[in-house]
């Protein structure tokens, strides 16, 4: 599937999911009249001991769960081959130079003979080692990065590295772009933040494993599951900090900007994501962080990347490999947190 049919499916789908929340809501109105019904007739019987029939709570979500699969596949499907499609051209970038078969990597050659799978993460390094001294000026920083990723081109782990950096970097792309907006509107709603705030405590309080039982449903084994919940998991963070960021905008510069008659988009865009541009970055950071630390819980499902040596060396009581991979997680961390950690002042 090229490209641009990948966003033809995807627009059709979304389009399809519209009409679907409004058919699923109605049906949710109607199951709600005899789910009621059947709870105030229930209740005073639990209360007095003559049942012993427990809340439905299992059975409900699961038949929720196969109500949502059977009604949105068609946009399930899109959205599982547009996350594909992505994970695809950002493990291409890490693992493969320009070739035939770029983005597949089935039959893949490259185009300069010298500058080939075993060379391209040299290069891959030297650019974002050179991006670094770019953003901090400091040979510290640069070379802490570079000792890093030799590290992990020494311990042979590159090809997981790739994976996982790719399986993060669309968990960060998704949240950003789910959790900024979403952050704007509850600072400017705060009734809206209040009715959310529960939700983010709960995605945030209940075990990932939980996560991964619908995303299996949905999506079956491989990465979207995986990335699907690194996302639940992800998103309260980036959520929460732009919305602190955005609330915590001056009032002085608010009442400037009004004094010379500035629309409310002038205002988000010249005053109020400026001030808020450092919590703004700090949930990126912290994006970023979580879903790393999701590898190895994505692994289960699935997910290439850090997190399958560390359950084979779990499955098979593996020390080394365990070690190995474990501190290379960590490695990958330090690193990915010592290059977003932009001094402002």
């Amino acid at each position: 599937m090229s490209f641009l049919d990948t966003i033809l499916d995807a627009v059709a789908a979304i389009a399809n999911a519209f009409w679907w929340c409004i058919v699923a809501l109605w049906d949710f109105v109607w199951w709600l009249i005899p789910a009621l019904w059947w709870f105030l007739t229930w209740l005073p019987q639990r209360l007095l001991g003559v049942t012993d029939e427990k809340l439905p709570v299992g059975e409900t979500a699961s038949r929720g769960f196969d109500y949502v699969r059977d009604g949105a596949q068609g946009f399930l499907d899109a959205f599982s081959d547009s996350v594909e499609m992505l994970i695809e051209v950002l493990l291409a970038l890490l693992s493969r130079p320009p070739g035939t078969n770029w983005i597949t990597g089935r039959g893949f050659e490259p185009y300069v003979a010298v500058w080939n799978e075993a060379t391209h993460p040299f290069v891959i390094v030297a650019v974002i080692v050179v991006l670094v001294y770019a953003l901090h000026r400091r040979l510290t920083t640069a070379a802490f990065v570079t000792l890093g990723f030799l590290f992990i081109l020494d311990q042979g782990y590159w090809e997981e590295t790739a994976e996982s950096l790719s399986l993060v970097l669309s968990a960060c792309v998704v949240c950003m772009a789910v959790g900024v907006p979403i952050g704007i509107a509850a600072a400017h709603r705060p009734r809206l933040y209040a009715w959310i705030r529960p939700v983010l405590d709960l995605m945030q309080t209940l075990p990932p494993f939980v996560y991964l039982i619908p995303a299996i449903v949905f999506f079956g084994i491989g990465m979207v599951p995986g990335l699907v919940a690194t996302v639940i998991f992800v998103v309260p963070a980036p959520i929460r900090l732009t919305q602190l960021g955005i609330a915590s905008t001056p009032l002085a510069l608010l009442e400037a900007a009004d004094a010379f008659g500035a629309t409310p988009r002038q205002k988000l865009w010249k005053i109020e994501l400026p001030s808020a541009l450092p919590q703004i970055m700090t949930g990126l950071n912290q994006t970023i962080m979580l879903s790393l630390s999701m590898v190895v819980i994505a692994a289960l499902v699935g997910a290439d990347g850090l997190g399958v040596p560390v359950v084979r060396a779990l499955n098979t009581v593996d020390t080394a490999k365990g070690f190995e991979s474990g501190l290379v997680i960590v490695i990958v961390a330090i690193i990915l947190d010592r290059i977003l950690r932009v001094d402002r002042k």
